[in-house]
């Protein structure tokens, strides 16, 4: 076998290959008996027609098409590694000539990871949030403690801000009632968002037994975006009452036995809290400076795959869960499919360039991955997905996804390694000394090289804060 490598442009390259005839024997024979095994012949065991009996029954070509089809794979693999070639993707594979008893040539078309210089990182430099922890940050922490541990007393007067009522609704669109427009007992605590929009407005002051009617677009259900009719009628009325703030409450609430204790613990938890924050933060930004420093060319059939998949995951299983659609999704963002289209663009781009400057700061440094950190990336990873650790490693190993958890864990390595180099500073002018988590550098790559829209819808539905997930991953 020949081969020759022609590059295309610096992501994809033209192989032609050349195979002398003596070469395709095994795939030849191969094919001879694949037909021997699916047709029958008068006069011959299945099994034991003789070739020439095949040549003539159902044509050499058909025996040709078989051995060529099997022979291709092996063929361009050879080519391949021949050429030293890093190929993404499958190839497009055109036969160029197939003389019997003579020659088979073949061109096989297929992107290739570029070649990438690394940059000099060491000079680069992040600015990222101080850790500060003020004492309404700890009094904040407590509240939220204190306001797990309120009781509800039913009270015999009007409904106020605050208050749980336990109401019924009634939900009508035209004059008629909504199949699915009726709630009993429903408990509601008022102030809270959580139901239609203007039943704070319609309880309060309303005592049990008090009745109201208001307008409200509908947020669910068969008639969703209608506006409708909506009866509330009131129940009961409960008041909130929160626990003294004091040293009893530290002991029922806490494994503390003083007030003090436990807004000390609240300090201190707020602290790691920013800290990891911190530090993630730093990661992302050292990236995205080391993503400005590096000029990687995209292939395009890489690019088309990344954004359709991503399309693809968003559409039918992020929004799916959440029960949105495409069109819901970008009114809730408030953005046009143009604007949409070209954002998943640019976070394909910067995934495939952030998974291919990593992966070259992996050969370069010649990082490993152990099996212990193998195993840790694991059971993290396990933890965020809700299964078992024997489930997801049984999950992972049945999907072939070994590779791609070490790839992440090497990418998180070369990331770190990044970020040991770099200056970071906090925005009090202070030096910010990093722990060296890998794991945590793996999640800031793995960010970088998603799309993150699909939490951030779901944030943005529920009360407009903005914490990006992870649609779809980057497998270049």
């Amino acid at each position: 076998m020949k081969s020759a490598v022609e590059t295309l442009n610096p992501t994809r390259v033209r192989l032609t290959v050349e195979v002398p005839f003596e070469e395709l024997k095994d795939s030849l024979d191969a094919a001879y008996k694949k037909i021997n095994q699916q047709v029958t012949v008068k006069g011959f065991r299945k099994g034991k027609i003789p070739a020439r009996v095949i040549d003539q029954r159902f044509g050499r070509g058909a025996v040709l098409e078989e051995a060529v089809n099997d022979a291709l794979p092996k063929f361009y693999t050879e080519a391949v590694n021949e050429g030293e070639l890093n190929v993404l993707g499958q190839p497009e594979v055109d036969i160029t000539e197939l003389k019997d008893g003579e020659l088979l040539s073949f061109t096989a078309e297929v992107d290739i990871r570029p070649e990438i210089e690394i940059p000099d990182y060491s000079g680069i430099e992040v600015t990222v949030d101080a850790v500060e922890v003020t004492d309404e940050d700890v009094d904040k922490s407590v509240e939220q403690l204190r306001d797990r541990f309120a009781t509800t007393n039913v009270v015999e007067r009007a409904a106020a801000e605050g208050d749980v009522v336990s109401i019924d609704l009634e939900a009508k669109v035209d004059g008629e009632v909504l199949p699915d427009g009726v709630a009993s007992e429903v408990s509601y605590t008022i102030g809270s968002g959580e139901l239609l929009d203007g039943i704070d407005e319609a309880v309060i002051g309303l005592e049990a037994g008090g009745e109201a009617t208001f307008t409200s677009e509908l947020k669910g259900g068969a008639a969703e975006g209608q506006p409708a009719e909506v009866t509330v009628k009131v129940l009961s009325v409960s008041a909130r009452e929160l626990p003294e703030l004091d040293d009893d409450f530290a002991q029922t609430a806490s494994e503390f036995d003083t007030l003090e204790e436990l807004k000390a613990d609240s300090r201190k938890r707020l602290e790691n809290m920013k800290q990891y924050d911190q530090a993630t933060q730093a990661q992302e930004r050292v990236l995205e400076e080391l993503l400005k420093l590096a000029e990687v060319p995209i292939p395009e059939k890489l690019l088309a795959d990344e954004i359709n998949t991503r399309k693809h995951n968003l559409e039918h299983h992020q929004l799916g869960q959440m029960g949105l659609d495409l069109a819901k999704y970008l009114e809730i963002q408030g953005k046009t499919e143009e604007e949409f289209e070209e954002e998943t663009k640019d976070q394909a781009v910067k995934g495939i360039k952030t998974q291919f400057i990593l992966d070259e700061l992996v050969n370069k440094e010649k990082l490993n991955v152990s099996q212990e950190e193998l195993t840790e990336h694991l059971m993290r990873r396990a933890q965020s997905s809700g299964m078992s650790p024997d489930q997801f490693a049984q999950a992972v190993v049945e999907g072939g996804q070994v590779p791609m958890l070490v790839g992440e864990v090497a990418r998180g390595k070369a990331l770190a390694v990044v970020v040991e180099s770099a200056k970071v500073i906090d925005t009090n002018g202070e030096a910010v000394e990093l722990d060296d988590d890998e794991d945590e550098a793996a999640e800031a790559a793995e960010g970088a090289e998603t799309a993150e829209a699909v939490e951030t819808a779901a944030a943005d539905q529920g009360d407009d804060e903005g914490k990006a997930e992870k649609a779809g991953k980057t497998d270049a």
